[in-house]
């Protein structure tokens, strides 16, 4: 049965107690929500389908994102990046409320707000991480009553997909100081010569090579072993990417030359450890974080920008404004995914890139318009 008093003078409790059931009881401004209150509980208790809303009640959003943190998000792959957006979540108002009166118009207001400062397809992962954490809560927390407010939202659609491809040579004809060897590799090398050139880490230009002629992703790259590379078959195996499957990336004549480069410049260095088959023992090829990488880059490209456009002054040459602008280290796997599709077919393509969905290939294939043309003839 249900009873509703009166606590001090704007305040009503309701309490409702059921045989088989544990007490409920709840503080409301009215009478009438009290009574309502207690009207639904009783009914639910009834009908056999009452389910406690406690935990879900007590439980705010911040310390569903610190429990989401430290259980589940730790053992991802990507956890450093999910621990910012972790940390973003907590820093907002809704963070403070109970996970049980957070509504969909609550997050739709959140999601505008995102996006009036942020791309969409920032804000689409918060929105994702928001939703994983209402349903673990749902799912492994107890709280079974709790409702997911982030699938009933409206999501924004992405629209930053790149297609940056590496400008040819002919927009910087002037600037590169390439040697004959480099000159073979084609036109469209230049912006990586050039990058290489400006670096001042020994590791980036072999990096970024490696990155050019295999396809591999940044982590990929930085995480791989010694004895995890087959000079002799040419291959490089990476026994944990990105989806989770283990796959065999075949290696290119300049591929191996980068292998060769960095097995002299660890002997060179004494830092090369060898076992009792005079084998390089299992260490990093390069030893350098994924995020150093990105940074590395960042400034080699900085640099190399601001010495075209020096050389475009002294020679009295407008400088072309594709070249060295809008460059990421992630766009060289575009770049190869692009160059790789012209030599292999598709089937083969996904096994040397790691996408298991086609469709998610499509998107770092971006052939140029006059190669197709090329074929017409």
């Amino acid at each position: 049965m249900a009873s509703i008093r009166k606590r001090g003078p704007y305040q009503w409790e309701a309490q409702v107690r059921r045989r088989g059931y544990p007490a409920q009881s709840k503080t409301f401004d009215t009478k009438a929500e009290a009574e309502a209150w207690a009207s639904m509980i009783e009914s639910e208790m009834s009908r056999g389908i009452w389910v406690s809303r406690s935990e879900a009640e007590a439980t705010t959003l911040f310390e569903a994102l610190e429990r989401y943190d430290l259980e589940v998000s730790s053992a991802k792959k990507g956890a450093a990046q999910e621990a910012s957006i972790i940390k973003t979540c907590k820093a907002i108002d809704l963070a403070m409320r109970p996970l049980a009166t957070i509504r969909s118009s609550d997050v739709a207001k959140l999601r505008d707000e995102w996006l009036t400062k942020y791309r969409p397809a920032t804000v689409l992962r918060r929105l994702s991480l928001l939703s994983h954490v209402f349903n673990i809560a749902r799912k492994e927390w107890g709280m079974e009553s709790l409702f997911n407010p982030v699938e009933l939202v409206r999501k924004p659609q992405p629209n930053n997909e790149r297609t940056r491809r590496l400008v040819a040579a002919h927009s910087a004809s002037t600037l590169a100081n390439t040697d004959a060897a480099s000159s073979e590799r084609g036109a469209c090398n230049a912006e990586v010569e050039c990058i290489a050139t400006a670096s001042g880490s020994p590791l980036l230009p072999p990096i970024m090579w490696l990155a050019l002629e295999t396809a591999m992703r940044r982590g990929e790259i930085a995480a791989l072993r010694w004895e995890h590379v087959d000079i002799t078959r040419r291959v490089a195996h990476l026994p944990s990417t990105k989806n989770g499957t283990a796959r065999d990336v075949p290696l290119s004549s300049r591929a191996i030359a980068v292998f060769e480069q960095m097995k002299r410049i660890r002997e060179n260095s004494g830092a090369v450890v060898h076992d009792h088959n005079n084998s390089i023992k299992s260490e990093r090829v390069f030893a350098i974080r994924s995020d150093a990488i990105t940074r590395a880059f960042e400034r080699a490209v900085t640099r190399a920008r601001a010495t075209y456009l020096q050389e475009c002054k002294h020679a009295d040459r407008r400088p072309d404004p594709r070249f060295l602008t809008d460059l990421r280290f992630h766009d060289l796997r575009h770049e190869a995914t692009s160059r790789l599709a012209s030599i292999f077919p598709m089937h083969e393509l996904t096994k040397i890139t790691g996408h298991k969905d086609p469709r998610m290939l499509m998107r770092y294939y971006h052939p140029r318009a006059e190669e197709l043309a090329k074929r017409l003839d």
